[in-house]
This record gives structure tokens, C-alpha cells and sequence, in this order.
């Protein structure tokens, strides 16, 4: 993958007072509340050119399965389903989806059903997953690691149910060094533009609670993957800008990474 750039985001400094044990609660609630447009817009997604976009940043890297089977692939914080659903009609993967937010379960699932695909879904912590270990071919996730309360933990987790020589395919973005409450304000039509404000709200007081939110990154994940036993670890910071090519409604405003990892 290439390196480069993105385009620079609206920091805000992470309160150093703790967050309190209702944290969890909180976060649950939040992806409740975005488990039914996250849905719409995974149709929108999927019925677009981000399926083809999609697939072009992710097949080319699933590695072959060593018994000649489908891969196997673990979507962690599967959310409404769309990369479950793309890796099972594109690629032809027996594919787990994992979520814990049991909203954002029934869309994916109804999603599958729709696109006549078969995925497992499961509600699960993306921080101790119920797998034996070598389970996985590949693992993928979007837009998860920055949500997590202990990431380290999961990167260690990931590896372990990943076969040797297994992918870890993980698109994220700095979601935590942006204010939530300034998408409003963003130029241009983007996937956050029509938010209600007391959810913007929410989602800026749970971001400051996170860990992630006072770390760099990509470069904090780099240095995570190889800590946790990950070997060739690479980072392209060019993802949105092949992505995100048309500023409409399922536009992105924060700058997109990609990490591949392998076992």
C-alpha cells in the first residue's frame, strides 16, 4: 500500500478527568441510535460504486485458504453488514460478521437477506472474541478501532484467531481528533451533514472518553500491530482519496486510512 497525506482535520484536546463506569452504556446507546440510517446508507453503498471500490482495496489482499476452501473471514464490528455482504458476493467468502450492539445486528442481517447472501452474524466484544484460535483467514474491520475501549487487547485478540500467514485488513480513521459537534459546519454534502445535534453531542462526549482519542494514528495502530506479534505492517493514508471520489450523501469528511497486517 502507498502512503501519503490526508487532508487535515479540526482537532480538539481529550479531557483528562475520568468518563465514569456508564461509559459503556453510553456507547451502546449511540451506535442504537445510527443502526437504522447506518442501514440506509449501507444499501445506498451497496447498490453504488462503493461495493466495486470497496472490493478493489480488500480482495486483492485476502489470502488463498490453505485447504483450498473459501477464505475465512471475520468482520469485526460488522455494524449493518456491508463489508459481510461485499466479501460474501464478491469474493466468495464464508463469512462472521460480529457486532455488540444488537441493532446494528438486525440490519446486517436483514441486509443478507435482502442481497440473498450467507453470512453468520454474532453478537460479540471485538475485545474477546468466543473463537479458537486460527480461525481466520482474514479478518477486516472499518471504522471499529477507534470506538474501542481497549485496543491493544483487541489487535492481540485479532492475531490470535487469524491462521499464520492471516490478513488483517482494518480501515479506520483519527475519528478522535475531530469535533463531532463541527460536522455541521463542513462544507458539502457528507454522510454526517443531517445529524440530529444532540446526537452530535453524544458522540463528541464519547469520543473525548476514548483512548484512541489522544493518540496518532495511524502511527499509534503501526506500533500496536507490531507489539501484538503482527508482521509486515503497512499503512496507506491514501484510502478516501480512491474511496470517496464523489462528495455526496455516503461522503466521508474525515480522512480514511487503511492498515494491512500479516501473521
Amino acid at each position: 500500500m502507498k502512503a501519503s497525506s490526508g487532508s487535515a482535520a479540526v482537532t480538539v484536546s481529550c479531557p483528562s478527568e475520568p468518563c465514569g463506569k456508564g461509559l459503556l452504556r453510553r456507547i451502546h446507546g449511540y451506535w442504537s441510535q445510527r443502526a437504522e440510517k447506518f442501514g440506509r446508507m449501507r444499501r445506498e453503498e451497496l447498490r453504488g460504486d462503493k461495493m466495486r471500490l470497496w472490493s478493489e482495496e480488500i480482495v486483492p489482499y485476502l489470502p488463498v485458504s490453505r485447504d483450498g476452501a473459501p477464505p475465512r473471514v471475520l468482520d469485526v464490528g460488522t455494524g449493518t453488514g456491508f463489508f459481510a455482504v461485499l466479501l460474501a458476493q464478491a469474493a466468495g467468502c464464508k463469512v462472521t460478521g460480529i457486532d455488540l450492539c444488537p441493532d446494528m445486528l438486525l440490519e446486517a442481517k436483514c441486509l443478507a437477506r435482502e442481497c440473498r447472501c450467507h453470512a453468520h452474524f454474532l453478537q460479540m466484544d471485538a475485545t474477546v472474541l468466543d473463537f479458537a484460535d486460527a480461525s481466520f483467514d482474514c479478518l477486516v474491520a472499518r471504522n471499529l478501532t477507534w470506538t474501542l475501549l481497549r485496543p491493544e487487547k483487541a489487535y492481540a485478540e485479532w492475531l490470535r484467531v487469524l491462521r499464520p500467514g492471516g490478513v488483517l485488513l482494518n480501515f479506520d480513521a483519527d475519528y478522535g481528533s475531530v469535533d463531532f459537534t463541527a460536522f455541521p459546519r463542513a462544507r458539502g454534502r457528507h454522510a454526517h451533514a443531517d445529524m440530529d445535534a444532540a446526537l452530535l453531542q453524544e458522540g463528541e462526549e464519547i469520543r473525548r472518553c476514548l483512548p484512541l482519542s489522544g493518540e496518532k494514528r495511524p502511527e499509534w495502530d503501526v506500533g500496536a500491530l507490531r507489539r501484538a506479534g503482527f508482521s509486515s505492517v503497512v499503512h496507506d493514508s491514501a484510502l478516501s482519496e480512491r474511496v470517496y471520489v464523489v462528495r455526496d450523501g455516503l461522503y466521508n469528511p474525515v480522512p480514511m486510512f487503511a492498515l494491512r497486517a500479516v501473521k
